[in-house]
């Protein structure tokens, strides 16, 4: 068995930083791609930052300039530094990865259960 497990969320006012952290967990041959979604009461889930396994990383246009994804592959953790908070960015933060459990198997995605960022103005 795979988990997730996102830490970090709360409540911050604007202008304020979070960090996320979110570790990997169980059987795991290999991760790939890891990321960071969040959704917003509301609407749908959306990209908020991934980055592959060599470092190659990808914002959302709302976040660029704000937010840095990092990650660590020996300890299989990804961050999300969050930083110039609006209030726009509340959402329920959920981690992602894409991990091949065994070497017989293809990568799969895996998700966290989420982690609730509030921003107050």
């Amino acid at each position: 068995q795979v988990q997730l497990v996102e830490s970090g969320g709360g409540l911050v006012q604007a202008g304020g930083s979070l960090k996320l952290s979110c570790a990997a967990s169980g059987s795991i041959f290999s991760i790939y791609a890891m990321g960071w979604y969040r959704q917003a009461p509301g609407k749908e889930r959306e990209l908020v930052a991934a980055i592959t396994r060599g470092g190659t990383t990808n914002y959302a246009a709302s976040v660029k300039g704000r937010f840095t994804i990092s990650r660590d592959n020996a300890k299989n953790t990804v961050c999300l530094q969050m930083n110039s908070l609006e209030p726009e960015d509340t959402a329920v933060y959920y981690c992602n990865a894409n991990i091949r459990p065994n070497e017989l198997l293809r990568g799969m995605d895996y998700w966290g259960k989420g982690t609730l960022v509030t921003v107050s103005s």
